[in-house]
C-alpha cells in the first residue's frame, strides 16, 4: 500500500517505511544508540532527498530522545548544570548548522556535503569500533582485562581555565570543552540529522571523565533540546520536515526498540559492538559507492534566486 509523502513529494510503501522504523528501532534498542545515523542514510537510499531526510529524522529523534530523557530525569540520573552548559553551546551549534544547511542548499551543494560527511564519519567511527571490538574479543578469549581509567581521572582538559564544579557528576572541569562539545553535537546534528549520542557519550566519558551513571541521561537531554530546535528551524526556514514520514517511522521505531533491548541481553557486549561496527562500515561503504557511481540523471534543473532556471 503506497502512502504519499507531501514534503518529500514521493509515494512509498507504508509497510516498507514501517519495517524500516522497526529495524532501526530494533538496532537502537539493541546497541543503545539513537539510530539517526542509520535512519537518514536509509531514507536517502530509498530516494528521499537528503534535505528532507535530515530534517525529518531530526523530529523523529526529538520524540524518541524525550522519552529516554524523561526516564533518566525521574531517576535523578541527569546532571542539570552540565546539561545547561552543554545546551548553551548546543543551541549555538544548532543555529550554525541550520545556517550552513540553508546556504549549501541554496547553492546546490547540500547533497554532496551530507554524503561526504556520512562517508567520513561512518568510516572513521566504524573502523575504530571494529578494531576495539576485535581486541576486546581477543582479550575475552585469553581471559585478559583492559585497564580503563576511572571516571574523574585528570586529563589535559582539566588544566584549562574557567573551571566549574558539577556536584552531581563529582567533577571539576573547565566549561570551555563543555561548550565546545555542545557546539559540535548541535552543529553535526543539524547538518546530518543525527542525535549524536554515539559521539556525545564517549566525549563526556573520555574527555570530561563524567561517570556513566549521569552521562546517558545528560546526553539524552542535550539531544532532545538540540534536535527539537533543529526541527523547528528546518520547518520554518527550509520547510523540509515531513510529518507523515516522521509519524510512520516513529511508530515502528518505538515497537522495534523494545525487542532490540531484549535481544541485547542475550549477546556478549563485545559481539554487539562488533556487529554495530560492521553495520556502520557497511552503510559508510554504500555512501562511498553512491558518491563515486554514475548518477541516473546527469543534469538537474533548479530555480535560482533571480527567478531564472539553471
Amino acid at each position: 500500500m503506497l502512502i504519499y509523502l507531501p514534503i518529500a513529494d514521493l509515494a512509498i510503501n507504508i509497510f516498507l517505511l514501517f519495517a524500516m522504523g522497526l529495524a532501526v528501532g530494533f538496532i537502537s534498542g539493541m546497541f543503545g544508540v539513537g539510530g539517526g545515523f542509520l535512519m537518514t542514510p536509509f531514507l536517502i537510499f530509498l530516494g528521499i532527498s537528503p534535505g528532507v531526510a535530515v530534517a525529518t529524522v531530526a523530529s523523529h529523534i526529538t520524540a524518541s530522545s524525550f522519552s529516554g530523557a524523561l526516564s533518566h530525569w525521574r531517576r535523578r540520573a541527569v546532571d542539570i548544570p552540565m546539561a545547561f552548559m552543554l545546551l548553551s553551546g548546543g543551541f549555538v551549534g544548532t543555529a550554525s548548522g541550520v545556517w550552513l544547511f540553508t546556504k549549501l542548499r541554496a547553492i546546490g551543494q547540500l547533497d554532496l556535503l551530507i554524503g561526504l560527511s556520512y562517508l567520513i564519519m561512518l568510516s572513521a567511527v566504524g573502523g575504530l569500533m571494529l578494531a576495539e571490538s576485535v581486541r576486546a574479543i581477543i582479550r575475552a578469549r585469553r581471559q585478559q582485562f583492559s585497564s580503563l581509567r576511572h571516571s574523574g581521572a585528570h586529563t589535559w582538559v582539566h588544566a584549562l581555565p574557567l573551571k566549574m564544579r558539577f556536584r552531581h557528576s563529582k567533577i571539576y572541569v573547565s566549561i570551555i570543552p563543555v561548550w565546545g562539545i555542545g557546539y559540535v553535537i548541535g552543529s553535526v546534528g543539524a547538518v546530518m540529522g543525527i542525535g549524536g549520542g554515539f559521539l556525545l557519550v564517549p566525549m563526556l566519558i573520555y574527555f570530561l571523565r563524567m561517570p556513566t551513571a549521569t552521562v546517558i541521561g545528560t546526553a539524552a537531554v542535550l539531544t532532545t533540546a538540540t534536535m527539537a530546535v533543529a526541527s523547528v528551524m528546518h520547518a520554518l526556514t527550509n520547510h523540509l520536515v515531513d510529518a507523515v514520514l516522521a509519524l510512520v517511522l516513529m511508530v515502528g521505531g518505538v515497537i522495534g526498540a523494545q525487542f532490540g533491548a531484549r535481544a541485547a541481553q542475550k549477546m556478549p557486549p563485545e559481539r554487539l559492538r562488533l556487529l554495530l561496527a560492521l553495520l556502520i562500515l557497511a552503510v559508510g561503504i554504500r555512501f562511498g559507492y553512491e558518491l563515486m557511481s554514475r548518477p541516473a540523471n546527469l543534469y538537474s534543473i533548479r530555480a535560482t534566486g533571480s527567478g531564472t532556471v539553471d
